[in-house]
């Protein structure tokens, strides 16, 4: 029997894209479809406003926050602060299922493991930062053997995570491109940055007073992960959408993994809280994973 092999294991990526552009529902059906192929999955959910995935998972009730497990948010008098103003690593931030309560996690029944850093809608006027956020997305790993393990970060919305250095810890960038001109140019500004990054580029430090976080906050630039940019195309409506998108990519360099078309049935199931049921989705993905791992294995 030829052993299968798990190209993505041990990855670390992160999911990113525009308002609107679908980044949960392309999280969701990636996480769903690597665990029907054998993979160990786990989700962080740094949405920090959006709310509703673990709905999509088939989960009834999301767990507490990793911001309480970690000791609270700094706006509260907790120990979790932002990251551009603290660059100080979480202490502990390497998970482990058989340590970690189980009121901080939640799996589904094909296995996935679902874990919520944090929202800021209970948090009141003026603690609603979500930096402390950012700083989880930026410092949980799983720990154990990685032979199948692949962990996918769900971060908000825009570019603000990736310019507070959360992208540092992460092995891939995968960018959800939606049929609007702003996502094209958020896709050739995260391929930007992490050019930036990869070139040695450092982090704005103007605003810490400390030489020591000045340095700790260089040395998490300089031992950044992040391997690249990958790209899928998502809510594409047409044959001739898809195919002004890909050009479009194509003009700064890119190349998408592929493509997830509309379907009613997505809609309708964030509409009322279901679980994401799209057969169509469910088949598109697959030659995305397909791609995502040749993609990976090229790379190395």
């Amino acid at each position: 029997m030829i052993e299968k092999v798990y190209g993505l294991a041990g990855m670390k990526m992160g999911m990113f894209g525009k308002g609107g552009s679908g980044k949960s529902t392309v999280t969701t059906l990636l996480a769903r479809t690597l665990a029907a192929r054998g993979y160990e999955v786990t989700i962080l959910d740094a949405d920090s406003t959006n709310v509703g995935l673990h709905r999509a998972l088939g989960i009834d009730r999301p767990p507490a926050p990793l911001t309480d497990y970690f000791g609270g948010v700094v706006f509260r008098g907790g120990q979790v602060s932002c990251p551009v103003d603290d660059p100080t690593r979480l202490p502990n931030a390497v998970i482990r299922w058989d340590t970690l309560p189980d009121t901080y996690y939640a799996r589904t029944p094909n296995g996935i493991h679902y874990l919520i850093a944090g929202k800021i809608g209970d948090q009141g006027p003026g603690a609603g930062c979500d930096g402390p956020v950012a700083k989880i997305a930026r410092d949980v790993t799983i720990g154990g053997p990685p032979d199948r393990a692949v962990m996918l970060v769900d971060f908000k919305a825009g570019f603000e995570d990736s310019a507070r250095g959360a992208i540092t810890s992460l092995d891939w960038a995968v960018v959800v491109v939606d049929p609007t001109n702003a996502a094209i140019q958020m896709a050739a500004d995260m391929q930007h940055m992490v050019a930036q990054i990869q070139a040695g580029e450092l982090p704005a430090t103007d605003h810490l007073a400390s030489p020591k976080m000045v340095e700790l906050a260089n040395a998490i630039f300089r031992d950044a992960s992040i391997q690249g940019v990958l790209f899928v195309l998502n809510r594409v409506a047409s044959q001739q959408m898809e195919d002004y998108l890909r050009s479009a990519l194509d003009e700064h360099g890119l190349r998408a993994l592929g493509v997830i078309h509309t379907d009613p049935a997505i809609a309708m199931a964030w509409l009322t809280g279901s679980a994401l049921d799209s057969e169509p989705a469910y088949r598109e993905i697959q030659s995305v994973i397909d791609e995502l791992e040749r993609s990976v294995v090229r790379h190395d």
